[in-house]
């Protein structure tokens, strides 16, 4: 099984999904998260309470019961402060920010071919159905790479140094592929990302050989749907894309 179980009451399941493994899918042959965890209850129930893009690594939270999934997905709908469920991320994107902390707002809407779009960035309007979206990061590592090979960086078009940053974000609105479509939009393509990355941050990931998002749930923190005691469960990025940073603040 390659989903890593964290915690587990007669409740609710902690698991820590990796890189490439979809939360959910309806194709028979690929694997899943949700599969695997049923398999291992020996139970055909098992209650999705929020879930991860399939190349995003990170923290999920499962109800074992009804009650319970009910309990947490409440606990998710909740806004600001009101909010009991929270999630926070690491990830990786290419250049530097214009700011070093700041709020992203913009209106995401889902097109026709299953990908967010940021409106402004396409002539959208915002009454094409888009719907608010907002997120919160601050960079906390920067990384120049040299490569030894000089020749491989000039046939990809590119030049040194090679800038990478980490950030730590937190979103404060749940919409589909947020944390990506958002910061590809202000210029911050994530590293692997080829769908929402731009020609340059694919020619780095190309070059550097990442495939797939360098986005990170690391943290989760809520309130247990029946006792109500406060959890916090954290993780470290295991991603070829966050091996070019060796601190990670905890």
């Amino acid at each position: 099984m390659r989903t890593r179980i964290l915690y587990e009451d007669k409740d609710i399941l902690v698991i820590q999904k990796p890189p490439g493994l979809a939360t959910q899918t309806a194709r028979v042959e690929q694997p899943d998260v949700t599969s695997e965890l049923k398999k291992y209850l020996g139970s055909s129930y098992l209650g999705i309470v929020h879930r991860l893009d399939q190349p995003v690594e990170g923290l999920l939270v499962f109800g074992k019961n009804k009650a319970a999934t009910a309990a947490l997905a409440a606990q998710l709908r909740g806004k600001g402060e009101s909010r009991e469920l929270n999630k926070r991320y690491y990830c990786v994107f290419c250049g530097k920010a214009p700011e070093s902390s700041a709020v992203l707002t913009d209106h995401l809407y889902r097109d026709s071919a299953g990908n967010a779009v940021v409106t402004g960035t396409d002539g959208a309007r915002p009454d094409s159905g888009a719907k608010y979206a907002s997120l919160k990061y601050q960079v906390i590592d920067t990384a120049e790479l040299s490569l030894p090979d000089d020749t491989v960086l000039q046939e990809s078009g590119l030049s040194l140094p090679i800038v990478l940053s980490l950030a730590d974000v937190t979103i404060q609105t749940g919409r589909f592929h947020q944390i990506r479509a958002q910061f590809a939009a202000h210029g911050m393509s994530l590293l692997g990302d080829g769908r929402y990355g731009d020609s340059r941050s694919r020619r780095i990931s190309q070059l550097l050989g990442i495939h797939g998002a360098a986005l990170c749930a690391y943290r989760v923190d809520f309130i247990h749907p029946i006792s109500r005691k406060p959890l916090c469960f954290q993780v470290r990025p295991e991603g070829p894309g966050f091996s070019f940073f060796t601190s990670f603040p905890r």
